[in-house]
């Protein structure tokens, strides 16, 4: 006892430094966060800026890899080391020239072509359940249409479609009334159960699963209660287990997922080969790479390497500096794509923005999560950086969607009606952006609307911050500030 009490104050003395010096650092980081809020807020193109940066060099990283990883086959396929890279420079040119279209489309028309875009999407989805799909032979999954020479997957346009149509048909609704028939929970519950259940019937459970995925972010962005939220995850856990006890090469799947955390492979010539070769290929990378291009696994060893298992190869060649650079990309568009939706201009717009952020981001995180062995192959693209061909167009024109909302932010907006546009619009002819009012006063001018052509047109969007104030009147030799 006196031993206890002997040193018990000076336990005591050691614990109060510890406690204080907790407070100080939340105070020190809480201050850093507000450092950096203040500097990205100084700054009203930021958003519009990076989004529109890291999405252009991936999609340049996208077509070197691509090249790189690609030679083997396409010289096998056509006895062409350039045939593959082509392909998928000429999609990558095409998915750029529609990032363009898309910012050069104003927000609140792809609000009224949202419609359309779902009942489209739903119409290839029917369809590729029909003669008119293929895959089944090769990958297991009916989910192409082969139009031409090209070849496009319709659950990716659903995917894409979902996030628009619904920041359309949740924007201003109650969460609280999600089960009201006028509400719009229910009618975009109906259509998205819809879409996966075709998804499903494809035979491509990865993609219906990132579609499902898709649809709770929506939902959690649209005030949906984790509860809710949770039921729809609980759904998809059942249908995981469902395929596990199912058995064929999903279950397999399931069984080389668990055999990886383990630290070993029972079957590496196998169900485990694909996921094995991965692995020693992100191994031999090491640091800083085995150097672009020189890459051994993708000369027959690696299984769709230009495609699902591209992070492999980015990780041998490029290394551990190469494959973070990558996830630090990501992690950095979901940053400022979340960051538009929460200083968008209009619900519909955060909704849209948050929503195809999430659409992107968590497929590339499931694909990376799978090639290193955090979650099961689910065969799933990187999105920009993959040989998918249609994909790379579809991905891209979601982004220009994105970074047309980063560009229509109010701060945005005010900088630019003010200082002029960026280098980047000037060169490539992109307009200026106008704000929800002036969007709707030219559309009512153009409709011949007479009684709104006499209403008075706003030219900016907020008081200019160049404007000088307005000069002190004086009222019997006294200043006085006039009134507002």
């Amino acid at each position: 006892m006196q031993r206890q009490m002997q040193h018990s104050p000076q336990r005591q003395m050691q614990r109060r430094p510890q406690r204080a010096q907790q407070p100080a650092a939340e105070s020190r980081l809480s201050a850093a966060v507000r450092r950096i809020e203040a500097a990205l807020d100084a700054r009203p193109l930021i958003d519009y800026t990076m989004i529109r940066s890291i999405v252009l060099f991936l999609a340049g990283l996208g077509v070197v890899m691509a090249m790189s990883s690609s030679m083997a086959t396409s010289f096998a396929a056509s006895a062409s080391v350039w045939a593959q890279a082509a392909r998928q420079a000429i999609m990558v040119v095409f998915g750029l020239v529609l990032f363009w279209v898309a910012l050069q489309t104003p927000p609140e028309r792809l609000r009224r072509a949202s419609n359309w875009l779902m009942i489209i999407s739903i119409c290839l989805l029917v369809a590729v359940l029909t003669s008119l799909g293929t895959g089944r032979e090769e990958v297991g999954s009916q989910s192409w249409l082969a139009i031409g020479p090209l070849r496009l997957q319709p659950s990716e346009v659903a995917r894409v479609a979902i996030a628009m149509w619904g920041a359309q048909v949740l924007e201003h609704k109650d969460p609280k009334r999600i089960g009201a028939i006028d509400n719009g929970f229910v009618g975009f519950g109906a259509v998205a159960t819809l879409c996966v259940l075709l998804i499903g019937m494809q035979g491509d459970m990865g993609m219906a699963l990132s579609f499902a995925v898709v649809v709770a972010f929506i939902l959690l962005f649209a005030g949906v209660s984790l509860k809710a939220v949770g039921v729809l995850a609980a759904g998809g856990f059942v249908a995981l287990l469902i395929a596990f006890f199912s058995g064929g090469f999903r279950s397999n799947r399931f069984h080389v997922y668990f055999d990886a955390l383990h630290g070993h492979f029972d079957d590496t010539k196998g169900a485990a080969f694909q996921s094995h070769q991965g692995f020693l290929s992100l191994a031999d990378g090491n640091v800083f790479g085995v150097g672009l291009g020189q890459s051994r696994a993708k000369w027959f060893y690696l299984p769709e390497a230009r495609n699902d298992f591209i992070f492999a190869v980015i990780g041998e060649e490029l290394g551990l500096w190469g494959g973070a650079l990558v996830i630090a990309l990501f992690a950095l568009l979901a940053f400022f794509g979340l960051r538009t939706a929460r200083r968008a201009q209009s619900q519909y717009q955060a909704l849209m923005a948050a929503s195809l952020t999430a659409a992107v981001v968590s497929q590339a995180f499931v694909n990376i999560g799978y090639v290193v062995g955090l979650l099961p192959v689910t065969g799933i693209q990187l999105p920009m950086l993959s040989a998918g061909g249609s994909s790379a167009v579809i991905t891209l024109g979601a982004m220009g969607v994105l970074a047309n909302i980063a560009r229509h932010e109010p701060d945005a907006i005010s900088s630019m009606q003010n200082y002029g546009r960026p280098v980047f619009d000037r060169a490539f002819f992109i307009a200026e952006p106008r704000a929800l009012e002036q969007e709707r006063s030219a559309r009512q001018v153009q409709q011949g609307e007479p009684e709104r052509r006499q209403q008075p047109r706003r030219e900016r969007f907020g008081t200019p911050v160049t404007a000088r104030a307005a000069a002190p009147q004086r009222y019997h030799g006294q200043p006085r500030t006039p009134r507002h």
